[in-house]
């Protein structure tokens, strides 16, 4: 079968051998998958004598089930949740967490075979475009936003990055909940085109951002970019506020104000991906607020490097979706 991977230090489509079905398995023959950041960063931590199928975000049809499966049949739909071995709600992983797409197979293959544990029911609401890039923004963005950063409808969150697919998930949440937001982007035009999230307030990365939220009480700060707004966003921040970040896309290393932070009474916590019971928290949220990933482009499967290129590219709103 064909698979997109990455060997030695390259990305390439090749042919693979199809995987075969254990015991408590699902074999999903995948519809779409949804490219994420952490593909193309994938590279520099894969071995580099070794092949991995990439992708950490997909959605199939079930066409093979091993003999001790009991939540599928054939035909069911379904979707990935790439956060595997990760069952409750914890304060960080188990040590056995692993995510779907390097060293685990992942979803850029015309078939893949998982756990049952870690496919869950395609939602009604979603269309297939839909599904295929929903779990892993979801889920990073849910516990973010409510396990760790314990978003309040009456909050009011400033999330630096309007674009990308987990800070438009988490936009969608927060929205959802009834609370005020409050976003960044570099370009004026994407915070227009971003209008569609409904955020209430949208400031230019370049602005000073104390003198624009001078008027505003800062109760939560989500923050995915790293040394270049930490320190930014931790001065909008009200006293014995709470900054969670979960990614770093500039410098991961840093200096900030140490006695400026105990004398704040600031709360700072990181966060990864998420649990299967968060996923499923999810999941009930989604249905009932009919929450759905805002969409940019789609790509088909045999023009993923376009698709890869185009995310390098930054100029994306929202989530990109490969079809099969």
């Amino acid at each position: 079968m064909k698979a997109y991977v990455v060997q030695n230090g390259n990305y390439l489509m090749t042919e693979v051998e199809e995987p075969e079905v254990g015991v408590n398995e699902v074999k999903v023959q995948l519809k779409t998958a949804g490219l994420n950041h952490r593909d193309l960063m994938i590279k520099h931590r894969a071995g580099n004598n070794d092949t991995y199928i990439l992708g950490s975000d997909g959605a199939g049809v079930v066409v093979e089930a091993g003999e001790n499966v009991t939540r599928f049949a054939i035909g069911d739909e379904v979707f990935i949740n790439p956060g595997l071995n990760w069952y409750k709600k914890s304060e960080a992983p188990p040590a056995d967490f692993e995510i779907v797409g390097v060293p685990f197979s992942g979803t850029f293959a015309e078939r893949m075979v998982i756990s049952e544990d870690f496919a869950e029911r395609k939602p009604e609401h979603l269309t297939w475009d839909e599904a295929g890039v929903f779990a892993l923004s979801g889920l990073t963005g849910y516990r973010a936003l409510f396990t760790q950063g314990q978003l309040k409808e009456t909050d009011t969150l400033f999330i630096p990055g309007v674009g990308g697919g987990v800070n438009s998930f988490i936009i969608l949440l927060a929205k959802a909940c009834g609370a005020r937001v409050i976003t960044t982007s570099r370009e004026r035009d994407k915070l227009k085109a971003a209008e569609k999230l409904s955020y209430d307030k949208g400031i230019l990365t370049d602005d000073s951002w104390t003198e624009q939220l001078s008027d505003e009480t800062i109760d939560l700060v989500i923050e995915s970019i790293g040394g270049k707004t930490f320190n930014k966003s931790l001065d909008v921040l009200k006293k014995g506020g709470r900054i969670v970040t979960y990614g770093s896309s500039t410098n991961d290393e840093m200096t900030f104000d140490l006695r400026k932070f105990f004398y704040g009474q600031y709360k700072m916590i990181g966060s990864t991906m998420g649990s299967r019971e968060e996923m499923h928290e999810l999941l009930q949220f989604s249905e009932k607020h009919r929450v759905k990933p805002i969409m940019d482009r789609q790509f088909a499967f045999s023009e993923i490097d376009q698709a890869f290129d185009y995310l390098a590219s930054q100029n994306q709103l929202g989530k990109i979706v490969v079809n099969f």
